[in-house]
């Protein structure tokens, strides 16, 4: 009796104490958690409004160790998953320094909330059972505490997309457990930290979309677990470091938008960077040729040198490049021909090697691409003459970019038969003589065309009103003449209006058919240029219905009378030219054309007022 009575009494108190755990925060704990709820104005989500009484482990968002009844995690992340749907929530306010005083933290998860404002705490050391630490997307500005370097169990640090500045610090790399490391799209400045090559357990690095300086670090290589490499769109200056070949395991590696020099030095050996899928190295200041071990990159997917100073001939060995989906060489100095071994990637999406210096003939191993997309070869030295059959019958092409490569003759009717309806096309700055051809209303797909810089003479077929889904014309320096009625017209089978955003038919001989611009179809127009032309009769006044417009160009014509009052609706444009024609009266005035230049009135001997001189009483 008196021992089960023992037994009750301590059965009593423990779950009186249990009770005492679940129910009391530890008043460190709870003192950072109100004080972050202090912090914050607004709460899309309404979960902090729930944060009511003491009992912090039952809040939502907060987890707690059973034992010690301590705060262990706190996930309060911008992005709300449920069955049914993704939430995008929003806090706006300051992050309280007081979170620090949650001592036995293991994960802080308040990353995406967009409106978090303020600093990461300067005591953000004294978590030190801290293991992941997302902060992301918000608006958190200042430098990285060093202190930083004491959270010796961080295995994730996601500080990337706020305003953080000042340098990386280098306690950075004492972090030896730290998997993944996130500061991209910030501000920060100077070197990347040579401390942070000793983080031999690194996954993902990813510093893109800062202004870092001077050289990749030269230890590079020795982040040997790394899986992804970002360091795009920086300042970075200096040579790729040899030692990049050590990484093994790397497949997704990001070099772009910096100022790099030197040659590619890599793969030195046939086994080197076995994974590596997805490179991207385009503008920087690289040199050299193309290294011939290049195609021992066997998992290459995707490939982006662009916008370098490489050349030389490519090196055949690029045919063995059999998982290569996407080849990106443009903007280099690439001479000699194209390889026949180029034919033999069959998984090839998508080839582009416009503006280099490569030379004729296509090889006719190029029509076994069955499943090319997308072939750029413009504005080489390729002297095609013309369009070879071969490449209007790639089962899969549906964009076709083909400027300057010193095509004569007609536009070639074999362009309405492709297997693949065609998207966009691009036969600019060629030689193209004859007629806009009727049929070219038959290519019910095609979004962008581009046929400017030719001799192309005639005037527009009504058949392009069947262009529905045309959101890119440019016939700019051209011979073509009578309306351009017919583009306007475009999407009116639409009740919203066409898909036209650019429109450019300059330096033609075209004398009507401005009409009707901004009257139904086509007023998601942004980019309009119809100078050079011989265009006359007053402006329609519904041109100010057209909204969207950014850019707008009516120069060298004949327009004459008033602008019209509608223009000052045009709240969305940037440049505006209305010189050298015969325009008279008041400009109206208002913005947006009391902000532009003189220079957009000059040579109407007619016009007055802002921004030219005072109309005469």
């Amino acid at each position: 009796m008196g021992c089960n009575l023992l037994l009750l009494v301590v059965l009593v108190f423990a779950m009186a104490e249990g009770r005492s755990i679940a129910e009391e925060c530890n008043p460190n704990d709870l003192k950072g958690l109100t004080s972050f709820r202090a912090g914050i104005q607004v709460d899309t989500s309404s979960r902090l409004v729930k944060w009511v009484g003491r009992s912090c482990c039952k809040w939502e968002g907060v987890s707690c160790n059973n034992a010690t009844g301590r705060v262990t995690e706190v996930h309060l992340p911008g992005f709300i998953s449920t069955d049914e749907s993704i939430f995008q929530s929003q806090m706006e306010g300051w992050l309280s320094p007081s979170v620090t005083l949650l001592t036995s933290l293991e994960v802080l998860d308040l990353g995406g909330l967009i409106g978090l404002s303020g600093t990461i705490p300067p005591l953000i050391g004294r978590l030190q059972n801290l293991r992941k630490l997302y902060l992301f997307g918000n608006k958190l500005r200042g430098s990285v505490p060093e202190g930083i370097g004491k959270l010796l169990k961080l295995e994730e640090l996601h500080l990337h997309e706020n305003r953080l500045s000042g340098s990386i610090p280098p306690s950075l790399g004492i972090l030896k457990n730290l998997n993944f490391l996130f500061l991209h799209s910030n501000r920060f400045s100077g070197a990347i930290p040579d401390s942070l090559m000793n983080l031999t357990n690194l996954r993902q690095l990813d510093l893109h979309g800062n202004s870092l300086t001077r050289n990749i670090p030269a230890r590079i290589g020795d982040l040997q677990s790394l899986e992804e490499l970002d360091l795009s769109g920086n300042l970075l200056t200096g040579k790729i470091p040899v030692s990049i070949t050590n990484l093994k395991t790397v497949s997704v590696m990001y070099f772009d938008n910096n100022r790099l020099e030197g040659t590619i030095p890599f793969p030195s050996n046939s086994g080197d960077m076995p994974l590596l899928g997805f490179l991207r190295l385009q503008n920087n200041r690289l040199s050299g040729r193309i290294p011939p071990r290049f195609g021992n990159l066997a998992s290459l997917q995707r490939v982006s040198l662009e916008n370098n100073n490489l050349e030389g001939e490519m090196p055949s060995t690029l045919g063995n490049l059999e998982a290569l989906t996407e080849l990106y060489l443009g903007g280099n100095r690439f001479s000699g021909g194209i390889p026949k071994s180029i034919g033999e990637l069959s998984s090839l999406i998508l080839f582009s090697v416009s503006h280099n210096l490569i030379e004729g003939p296509l090889p006719q191993e190029l029509s076994s691409l069955q499943n090319l997309q997308v072939l750029d070869l413009s504005f080489n030295h390729l002297i095609l003459t013309s369009i070879p059959p071969w490449m209007a019958e790639l089962p899969s092409l549906s964009r076709m970019y083909l400027a300057g490569c010193g095509i004569q003759g007609q536009i070639p009717e074999f362009l309405r038969r492709t297997p693949s309806p065609m998207q966009e096309l691009d036969l600019s700055a060629n030689h193209l003589t004859g007629s806009l051809p009727p049929w070219i209303g038959s290519l019910r797909q095609l979004y962008s065309l581009n046929l400017s810089g030719n001799a192309l003479v005639s005037t527009i077929p009504g058949s392009v009103v069947a262009l529905e889904g045309l959101g890119v014309l440019d016939l700019h320096s051209n011979k073509l003449t009578g309306s351009t009625n017919q583009v306007f017209r475009i999407g009116t089978g639409f009740e919203d209006g066409g898909l036209l955003t650019y429109i450019d038919l300059s330096n033609n001989r075209f004398s009507g058919g401005i009409e009707k611009i901004g009257i139904g179809a086509q007023k998601g127009i942004q980019f309009l240029n119809l100078s050079h032309n011989f265009l006359g009769g007053r402006l329609p006044a519904s041109m100010g219905e057209v909204n969207s417009l950014k850019n707008l160009d009516l120069s060298h014509n004949r327009f004459n009378g008033q602008i019209p009052l509608k223009f000052l609706m045009l709240r969305n444009l940037t440049n505006l030219n209305l010189s050298n024609n015969l325009l008279e009266g008041r400009i109206p005035d208002g913005e947006p054309l009391s902000d532009f230049p003189q220079s957009s009135f000059a040579g109407n001997r007619g016009l007055c007022g802002k921004p030219l001189p005072p109309c005469k009483a």
